[in-house]
């Protein structure tokens, strides 16, 4: 992903040169392109209708930055409101005398009052349309989605490939949903399994505005119902077994202090079975782990203390499972794709069950085995202050 972006940069920053070295028919048909990078969805003042905010690249401004020249706006957004996705971006063209082009585009952001009333018509438009890309970032903005385009980053100068690296990132924390696009509509397809994205928030300190991930949106059907907070939203991940990496802190044996664990490699399984007309979802999980920081003073390489700190790591892994379990059946949304996981293994019950999963899911029972080990602890046997009282 991240060689990916780069490509793209270097592309809007060589976009002027090619146009001075190439024929006049090629330069009438790339000065015709508003090369997108990001796009933005909220509900509008109006009834039933929506306000589109288009991100586009500036590449005059990328190049004359990259040579040394005077910095300009690197991108400019642009908005229109209507009734329908399509109606508006050729509206845009209208307006620009430019046309859209997606095939760059980097992230879709829906607003959270526009995603609560349903989303499935947009997102009509980026299935079909040949020249958009579904390998992208689907995000749900806290506020809207314009706000979160409007923010100037630090270090990249077009927001919308700063959230879509801000996404990247997240994966050896294992605290951010890494559903994209492409996985949003199979879920949302998907009979029983509930769609997902990662949910951002905006971050006003000291007049300055920055972009945080705060946790997981989760959608029933195409409308966004609740959202998970971080440790659920690992507990999540635990159970669809996209944990990469991460920290987790428990508590030293003999005190309240902690110790911090890096999870090097987990694997999780998840099998179904059916007891008396009740569904049972079984996860095991299979986690390794390394001693990353000691923050009491113990000899922690003992066979007793390590596997006093391995319980403990296999009790929070654990709870983080279900606490996502948890809030997903309050909000009545399989997000773990286990109605599958019974179709695929007990197909003939399953034909009972399939109209009725709405009203099983919530009585189902879930099961969680963890095997935690803790593979490596570093160089000291110590911390290097302790108490020597």
């Amino acid at each position: 992903m991240k060689s990916r972006k780069y490509l793209i940069v270097i592309f809007l920053m060589c976009t002027p040169l090619i146009l001075n070295i190439t024929g006049c028919w090629n330069q009438r048909e790339l000065n015709s392109l508003a090369i997108v990078m990001g796009l933005g969805i909220d509900k509008a003042q109006e009834p039933n209708q929506i306000q589109v905010t288009a991100q586009i690249a500036n590449p005059k401004a990328l190049k004359s930055s990259s040579l040394g020249g005077p910095d300009s706006q690197a991108f400019w957004n642009i908005q229109n409101t209507g009734d329908t996705l399509f109606s508006i971006l050729r509206d845009f063209t209208h307006e620009s005398n430019r046309k859209l082009y997606f095939p760059h585009i980097q992230v879709l952001i829906l607003g959270r009052d526009y995603a609560e009333e349903g989303i499935q018509k947009e997102l009509d438009f980026f299935a079909r349309d040949h020249e958009t890309r579904l390998n992208i970032w689907l995000v749900v903005s806290e506020g809207n989605a314009r706000d979160v385009l409007n923010i100037k980053p630090v270090i990249d100068r077009i927001p919308a490939i700063n959230i879509s690296k801000l996404l990247d990132d997240q994966d050896p924390n294992s605290q951010t949903s890494t559903s994209q696009l492409n996985d949003f509509l199979s879920d949302l397809i998907s009979p029983t399994t509930a769609p997902t994205a990662p949910l951002v928030e905006i971050i006003r300190k000291g007049g300055n505005e920055s972009l945080q991930v705060k946790g997981t949106a989760v959608f029933k059907g195409d409308k966004l119902v609740g959202e998970l907070n971080k440790y659920e939203t690992r507990g999540l991940l635990w159970a669809r077994d996209e944990v990469k990496s991460g920290i987790i802190d428990v508590e030293c044996p003999e005190c309240g202090s902690k110790v911090s664990l890096e999870i090097i490699d987990s694997k999780t399984k998840v099998s179904a079975e059916i007891v008396d007309n009740q569904v049972v979802m079984k996860v095991y999980i299979q986690e390794k782990g390394a001693l990353a920081a000691q923050y009491c003073a113990e000899n922690l390489r003992t066979k007793e203390k390590v596997a006093a700190i391995e319980r403990n790591k296999a009790a929070a892994i654990q709870d983080e499972v279900l606490a996502a379990f948890k809030k997903a059946q309050e909000l009545n949304a399989d997000i773990f794709g286990f109605g599958e996981v019974v179709r695929k293994k007990h197909l003939k019950e399953w034909k009972n069950m399939q109209e009725h999963w709405d009203e099983i899911f919530p009585e189902i029972i879930v099961e969680v085995t963890v095997d935690a080990s803790i593979e490596r602890s570093g160089r000291i046997h110590y911390p290097p202050v302790t108490d020597k009282e």
